[in-house]
């Protein structure tokens, strides 16, 4: 056979696709199609989104407030100041929240029963924190010859070393429950209050029930507001 014989003619370029054959290169020229290229530019953007909102729960986590934390009838109703109330019959009472104070002393909420017990969850690592703090000793220095006690849970602290010193500094003389790990957190009732927010309050009336409930640094003027109802109740 002669060499012009075995010669094998070269494809016209402009011929049609055989069945099987390779997909042609996308716009790109990457070798993927249109339609895979959308889905990887879906992927992508959904990942982005996924991050930003993941580092803006990160960055609300201290003093951001919000919503609560999620589901379970509690019965609050939010005022237009972003407190929250519960009227007197649809109260729940606070769960179990004694433990150990930062000066390593027991401290057992439960015992100030009969009186208006505020408690402040705060963190010496947390902005808004130290910004409310003068708000709570000046409140707390007036009210407390009428009944109410004032009592911190420190959170999310790894000493009391931190802790201590920000309360010498913020001239704090009410007690804290050491909480580092947000355990007597948990023990509220679902609803109650929202871990990512701190600070937070709550205000619990002569029955150990919750009767307000902030998720937001207070001012001295709206920290009154939700003692001064509660402290009013006979």
């Amino acid at each position: 056979m002669s060499a012009a014989r075995r010669a094998v003619p070269l494809r016209s370029t402009s011929a049609p696709r055989p069945s099987g054959s390779p997909r042609p290169s996308g716009p790109s020229g990457s070798g993927e199609s249109p339609r895979t290229t959308a889905r990887s530019t879906r992927r992508t953007a959904f990942a982005v989104a996924a991050g930003t909102a993941a580092a803006g729960l990160l960055l609300t986590a201290c003093g951001s407030g919000g919503a609560s934390g999620g589901g379970g009838d509690t019965n609050f109703v939010m005022g237009k100041d972003g407190i929250s109330t519960v009227d007197r019959g649809k109260r729940t009472t606070a769960p179990d929240l004694s433990g150990t104070a930062l000066d390593g002393k027991p401290l057992d909420v439960a015992s100030y029963k009969g009186q208006v017990v505020v408690l402040n969850v705060w963190g010496s690592w947390c902005s808004p924190c130290r910004a409310e703090a003068p708000n709570f000793e000046k409140v707390y220095r007036q009210v407390k010859a009428r009944g109410v006690q004032f009592v911190g849970i420190n959170t999310r602290d790894t000493s009391t070393a931190n802790a201590l010193a920000f309360e010498k500094q913020q001239g704090i003389s009410y007690p804290s429950l050491y909480d580092p790990a947000g355990k007597l957190l948990l023990r509220f009732k679902k609803g109650t209050l929202n871990l990512q927010a701190i600070p937070s309050t709550l205000v619990l009336d002569r029955q150990g029930k919750i009767a307000a409930r902030s998720l937001a640094p207070l001012s001295e003027t709206k920290l009154r507001k939700m003692i001064d109802p509660v402290l009013a109740e006979k």
